[in-house]
């Protein structure tokens, strides 16, 4: 099997090759047991200048080739993604603190919108209109927006950048990606190596890790069209701000503060069980975690308890280390952003039930009971794993507390009836919904994204990506002289 050896590559960008870049390098340190992974190089406003000069050359070339050439990559790319996955999901878990679970299940998904981009550049290009010349034919066409940037974040580092990488670059665009430095690796370096291997030509994706400057630069490049950012609602105010104010297109998948709705009818155990892995997976770190449980006062003790000893069955601890089952939080200023929550909802009359306490950037499993519509715990997305419980006691009400949120990202409801669960998921502002499942689902086919503070809709996904990173052109074409 093909290796990946990230020491080949340590203190490097990815821009027409491997490179020093000129903002120096940053030790990368593993969340799970405080080591230093590697260094990631960084670049500045002038890697960025250079990297987008090299793009704009190598799109106009790669815009033309023929669709099965394109296609070809994006599968050759899947492939060798799948050589070297074992590599990628050790630098996952080091990086991101990933369990290992999780860490496999990112690569799938990776894997799997590599896929799905290469099914893209077979899906229709364009439409027939009418022209009022009958000799005339009236096309309107897709065209490659031409580059690309695109800012990740470090939470799933992998996934999110291929999410739009691969499209991006299966329409035959060019792509600047900015990864957080954090996972510089795993949600860079990473990409560049398997397109690498798949034969991607040099210049149509550059890798450019760095801070807020180099992300803005990005924004702001005079050869960047189009800009697809994921992350914090509060940075992608700023990205849209400045990429609007340039008439860029902006492609915005930020935060998410979901409501879990568990009806008085449902089955408790499998609420239960999508409730717990809404909360705790990846240690809450998730823009689509479940961060409102609302439970029928019927029914919220028993749901209380069982929702506690779950979490009292949760081990924290490295992800390499056999018996973990809740991996460190990314920073201690996460941490403690996380705690200072906590603090401020049991100020605001929250009762904690489990957890609510921390060694080091491993933080417990906490489930918090007697929230209401404004604590501290109910207004914020916490990105951490802590399980907030508000109790209602009819459906208008519950439906007034899952939409009491400025975020419109995901939603479940649980209940045994089907049919009143379509009409109340048509009644709340969420871009997806899920009925007896989690608040956690995606897939590389559908269309991915929220509303409100949680970004401008479903643009990730399926034939959905072809709005985002191709623009319609109108051709007339006479075909009958005289």
């Amino acid at each position: 099997m093909a290796r990946w050896d990230i020491e080949d590559i340590d203190g490097l960008i990815f821009s027409d090759g491997w490179r020093e870049g000129t903002g120096g390098v940053q030790p990368i340190v593993s969340p799970g047991d405080g080591r230093v992974v590697a260094r990631a190089g960084l670049a500045d406003e002038s890697d960025v200048e250079r990297a987008g000069a090299s793009a704009v050359v190598a799109q106009s070339a790669w815009g033309r080739t023929s669709y099965r050439t394109r296609s070809d990559v994006l599968m050759g790319a899947a492939a060798a993604l799948r050589e070297i996955r074992e590599d990628v999901e050790h630098v996952l878990i080091r990086e991101s603190g990933s369990l290992p679970g999780k860490a496999r299940h990112e690569v799938d998904k990776a894997i799997d919108e590599l896929v799905a981009a290469a099914g893209l550049v077979t899906m229709s290009q364009g439409d027939l209109l009418p022209v009022e010349d009958p000799g005339t034919i009236g096309m309107a066409r897709r065209i490659p927006v031409g580059v690309v940037g695109v800012i990740s974040p470090w939470n799933a580092p992998l996934m999110l950048a291929i999410r739009s990488v691969a499209p991006a670059i299966a329409l035959g665009n060019a792509v600047l990606l900015k990864p957080d430095v954090k996972t510089a690796f795993s949600g860079g370096a990473a990409i560049a190596e398997v397109f690498r291997r798949a034969g991607l030509p040099d210049g149509v994706l550059h890798v450019l890790p760095g801070g807020p400057a180099t992300g803005e630069a990005v924004v702001r490049s005079p050869h960047t069209t189009v800009i697809s950012f994921t992350g914090s609602s509060a940075a992608g105010r700023r990205v849209g701000e400045v990429a609007g104010g340039l008439l860029k297109r902006v492609v915005l998948e930020l935060g998410g503060n979901n409501a879990f709705v568990v009806m008085a009818d449902a089955d408790l155990d499998q609420a239960v069980a999508a409730g717990v892995a809404g909360s705790f997976r990846h240690q809450g770190q998730i823009c689509m975690a479940t961060g409102r449980h609302l439970v029928h006062e019927s029914i919220a003790d028993e749901y209380v308890e069982r929702l506690r000893a779950a979490a009292a069955a949760l081990v924290p601890g490295d992800p390499l280390l056999a018996g973990t089952t809740l991996g460190p939080l990314i920073t201690a200023a996460q941490t403690e952003r996380v705690h200072d929550i906590v603090q401020a909802a049991v100020a605001d009359g929250a009762r904690i039930v489990h957890g609510g306490a921390h060694d080091g950037l491993f933080y417990e499993p906490t489930v918090l009971d007697g929230v209401d519509e404004g604590n501290a715990a109910f207004r914020s997305e916490i990105f951490g794993p802590v399980a907030p419980v508000t109790r209602f006691r009819t459906e208008a009400e519950a439906l007034a507390l899952a939409n009491a949120s400025d975020y419109g990202l995901t939603a479940a409801i649980h209940t045994r009836d089907v049919a009143r669960a379509l009409g109340f998921a048509a009644r709340l502002r969420a871009g997806m919904v899920a009925v007896n499942g989690q608040t956690i689902y995606d897939a590389a086919h559908i269309p991915m994204g929220g509303i409100g503070a949680s970004g401008n809709g479903g643009r990730h996904g399926g034939h959905w990506n072809l709005d985002e990173f191709t623009y319609w052109q109108w051709v007339t074409v006479p075909t009958i002289s005289g």
